[in-house]
């Protein structure tokens, strides 16, 4: 084996052997180090200055900083120019869309949301809560354009869209902290005094009992949304469904046409998650 190949696989190139299989397989050091930088910021569920992700990964800041440069010519991390802070670059993103298209509950939203679009005339999101907030991951257009700029990767806000406030009330209390701390810059409170929380809560509860949330021209004006969630048979909410359009133009009543199908999309969703595990089941027996 010549020199070159030697330091590419062995372990004068820092590369560590694994074992797999039986057999003993070669790595390259430096990309497991790598990894352990994109872990660090997967972990941290939210942007990280380069002296917090050193520490997070446990290397040196000068050493984290070659690392940073190579993984965003590569488009896994970026840096915004403003905070100077690491996230991920659109490369990860692009990766974790993949992910998420291979899920049960997205690949069960996908055709049925695209149906509900056209059967309605307004355009569909599939959400999902991210680290910042509920994500769109899917949207789908119908009717006419809206002068708003949602696409897929757009953040909601939590109390401001009737996203958030169903991600709220069905989401577990430390997952919506944590995504709340990222929106309001460190603080988990979700209101910031007594009365506020205890009508936010009230709010939640509404939410929970009528199984959707409406908004009307909030937070953009002209624009109204109706959000209910998918839940899975332990009632875990897997996904988000919004649909969003012109305000006068979009009946927002919970007990309207365009809440009932939405209700039902989610339910007939939520119904194939469920029968999921026991088709496998019957299949394998």
């Amino acid at each position: 084996m010549s020199k070159t190949a030697k330091s590419a696989t062995g372990k004068g190139a820092g590369g560590r052997e694994t074992a797999e299989g039986g057999k003993t397989q070669r790595g390259i050091q430096s990309v497991e180090v790598g990894g352990r930088v994109l872990l660090a910021l997967a972990q941290a569920r939210a942007p990280l200055a380069l002296s917090d992700l050193a520490t997070a990964a446990q290397i040196a800041p000068g050493q984290a900083h070659a690392y940073l440069v190579s993984l965003s010519r590569l488009g896994l991390i970026k840096r915004d120019e403003l905070t100077g802070r690491y996230e991920p670059g659109p490369l990860s993103l692009r990766l974790g869309l993949l992910h998420l298209e291979n899920q049960p509950a997205f690949r069960a939203a996908v055709p049925r949301v695209a149906a509900l679009a056209e059967a309605i005339g307004f355009s569909v999101a599939i959400c999902i809560a991210g680290a910042q907030g509920p994500t769109i991951v899917r949207y789908e257009h119908a009717g006419f354009p809206l002068h708003v700029n949602l696409h897929v990767g757009t953040v909601m806000s939590l109390p401001g869209t009737s996203t958030g406030r169903v991600c709220c009330a069905f989401l577990p209390r430390d997952v919506v902290d944590g995504m709340w701390a990222n929106q309001s810059g460190g603080s988990s409170r979700v209101m910031t005094a007594p009365e506020a929380s205890a009508e936010f809560d009230a709010t939640l509860d509404a939410i929970r009992a009528r199984g959707l949330e409406c908004s009307v021209d909030v937070p953009s004006p002209g624009i109204s949304s109706l959000c209910a969630p998918v839940l899975d048979s332990d009632g875990r909410l897997t996904l988000a469904l919004t649909v969003i359009g012109s305000t006068g133009a979009i009946d927002v009543a919970v007990d309207g046409s365009i809440a009932r199908a939405l209700l039902a999309t989610a339910h007939d969703i939520g119904a194939e998650l469920a029968a999921a595990p026991s088709l496998l089941a019957s299949t394998a027996s």
